[in-house]
């Protein structure tokens, strides 16, 4: 077994292991895909896939983080394996392979894999891709069933992330009955005060989701995790393929006091984003707004739903956690260290910004 080192951030730094170099430890390689030889149904179609990894999503992230989408497929001796999905974006003067990178407001990426393969081999052909033939000096990656095991002696640092997951693939009542009772009263109380919630559509949605998100974060002192124009992007290109909900809770006087946006492809559902008007979480719309788009997905074919991250508060639905963590690796150890500053300074300016709108 390999060693693993805590660093000063709570992350890891996989070394050692098995003494087996990214360079030539496999057959496998990458070969990047021109757009046109991209066949997206044939992609789509896959049991691993995932709304982040659709070509519309891309082009969500390719329009508003100045990115380039890379599909590639993973080759064994000539034979297609898998497909890797990632996007190429510049920051600071340095070329990064993002799968995805973080502050993309985007989950998952990774590989579609069609047969049983290697992992580590997979990866180790993805760090000889990215720093060779893409010209990369930073590598991130968040692959669903990849471990920290499975980079073992790559020489990667390793970030535990952690979300939790609903299995859908049981009655409406076994759900419903694995929510916390108070999380069920909450539901029970906004239908009783009169709560309502709607499916929405269109441009409008997003002045009206990104004014509640606002005032979330306000009554945190802190600026909005987005941008207005961010999710008028989404929206855009994504609510067309009938792969993003967006729903709305109304008061018993019709008036819009929260909205939640849930994007799902496959066997996979997410909660990407939800937002309300402080004055009205005493009636708890949120609940009720997150147990309807459960209740939806399911019904639509959806096995799973993501709550797209950690939070106590979405314990009340009785979900399972899952590791799935960031994996990091640089061409040359100063990216890595010009990432943690980088970070830092984010950090700092964004306490500053949510001081001032105090």
């Amino acid at each position: 077994m390999g060693l693993m080192a805590r660093t000063s951030s709570g992350e890891h730094r996989l070394h050692g292991g098995r003494n087996r170099s990214a360079k030539g430890s496999s057959q496998l390689v990458l070969e990047r895909l021109e757009p046109a030889e991209v066949e997206w149904s044939q992609l789509d179609s896959l049991s691993d896939r995932n709304v982040f990894q659709t070509r519309e999503w891309l082009g969500f992230v390719e329009a508003t983080q100045a990115a380039e989408p890379v599909v590639a497929r993973v080759l064994d001796g000539g034979r297609t394996v898998a497909f890797f999905t990632g996007l190429v974006v510049r920051r600071f003067g340095v070329r990064i392979l993002g799968s995805p990178f973080q502050g993309w407001a985007t989950g998952y990426l990774g590989f579609n894999r069609l047969e049983e393969i290697s992992s580590r081999d997979a990866v180790a052909a993805l760090v000889d891709f990215a720093f060779g033939p893409l010209g990369c000096l930073h590598l991130e990656l968040r692959d669903r069933p990849l471990t920290a095991d499975d980079v073992d002696g790559l020489g990667f640092t390793v970030q535990p992330k952690k979300t939790f997951e609903l299995e859908l693939r049981r009655p409406e009542e076994e759900i419903w009955a694995g929510f916390k009772s108070t999380c069920r009263t909450a539901i029970r109380k906004a239908q009783k005060s009169g709560v309502i919630v709607e499916q929405a559509s269109g441009a409008a949605f997003a002045e009206e989701f990104y004014a509640q998100h606002h005032d979330v974060f306000a009554r945190q002192s802190l600026p909005p995790a987005y941008s207005l124009e961010l999710v008028r992007e989404l929206i855009a290109r994504v609510e067309p393929t009938n792969r993003l909900l967006l729903l709305r809770a109304r008061d018993a006087r019709g008036a819009s006091i929260a909205t939640g946006i849930f994007p799902s492809h496959g066997r996979m559902a997410y909660f990407w984003g939800g937002a309300s008007w402080r004055q009205f979480r005493s009636v708890r719309p949120n609940d009720l707004l997150m147990w309807s788009a459960i209740r939806y997905w399911r019904e639509h074919g959806a096995e799973v739903f993501d709550f797209g991250g950690a939070g106590d508060y979405k314990l009340k639905f009785g979900p399972a956690e899952v590791s799935v963590p960031l994996f990091r690796k640089s061409r040359f150890g100063i990216i890595g260290d010009m990432r943690e500053v980088a970070k830092r300074t984010i950090r700092l300016k964004r306490r500053l910004a949510g001081r001032r709108l105090s």
